[in-house]
């Protein structure tokens, strides 16, 4: 296969930066997008260029660290797929294929295709936590917890922290992600000591670090790799109200 890639170079977020375009011949299609990338560089160190600076780390799907907008979709354009796990079989030969950053100024860029996730560890820090001390490790099997609860804790549980939803999302909202953090723990029998204040931190962290409000538009589900459902939300803004009217 051989593609044009259009990429967005940019040394640091106080640089200009600006989509630069490579020709790259014989990728094979089963090659995964990041090992493509990894060819790139390759032919760029050979040739004393700077390499293309991008997240990655276990390319399972499994860290969220991969995330790149492709073709102006993030993750590109399969669904329930990570960067990582998207192939090269899925273009076409000759393809023209644009990638660049997520979008968002709570996501602030520090080089080329590399973002800064920092807000979304300090909204998890606020509260997505249990702290009560509960002694020793329990048998998993003393705590009797219905399927359906289970079911949807895992289900908020899956969220890898990738950002996608917010880079689709028009207002750069991250509650999808923060829905996510809370609805796991106030699905468990050990989240509801805490679970208003948690909500309540959590929510306030969120507004604090600048991401913008939910629309309902549903694109962050229709991107997330584990397909979250926005469900979620539903139960974070039930939660956020109940700990303000309760004043918790």
């Amino acid at each position: 296969m051989n593609l044009k890639l259009k990429i967005w170079r940019q040394k640091d977020a106080k640089s200009p930066g600006g989509f630069v375009d490579y020709q790259l011949d014989d990728v094979q299609p089963e090659m995964s997008f990041l090992e493509m990338l990894d060819i790139l560089n390759q032919k760029l160190i050979l040739k004393d260029e700077d390499p293309v600076a991008f997240d990655h780390d276990c390319r399972e799907g499994i860290c969220g660290m991969c995330s790149l907008v492709i073709n102006g979709i993030p993750h590109g354009p399969d669904r329930a797929t990570t960067t990582c796990q998207l192939y090269m079989r899925r273009f076409e030969d000759g393809a023209s294929i644009t990638i660049e950053p997520f979008r968002a100024s709570a996501l602030p860029l520090v080089r080329d295709l590399v973002v800064d996730r920092g807000a979304l560890d300090r909204i998890q820090q606020a509260g997505g936590f249990v702290s009560v001390n509960t002694g020793g490790t329990p048998d998993g099997n003393l705590i009797p917890i219905p399927k359906p609860a289970a079911d949807h804790a895992m289900d908020a549980a899956a969220c890898i922290g990738c950002a996608a939803c917010i880079a689709v999302c028009k207002n750069a909202s991250a509650s999808l992600f923060t829905a996510a953090k809370i609805s796991h723990l106030a699905s468990l029998p050990q989240g509801q000591p805490e679970r208003y204040q948690r909500a309540k931190a959590m929510v306030i962290q969120m507004d604090k670090e600048g991401f913008g409000s939910c629309t309902n538009t549903y694109d962050c589900e229709a991107v997330c790799p584990e397909q979250i459902s926005v469900n979620h939300i539903t139960l974070m803004n039930r939660d956020y109200v109940k700990a303000l009217l309760s004043g918790e």
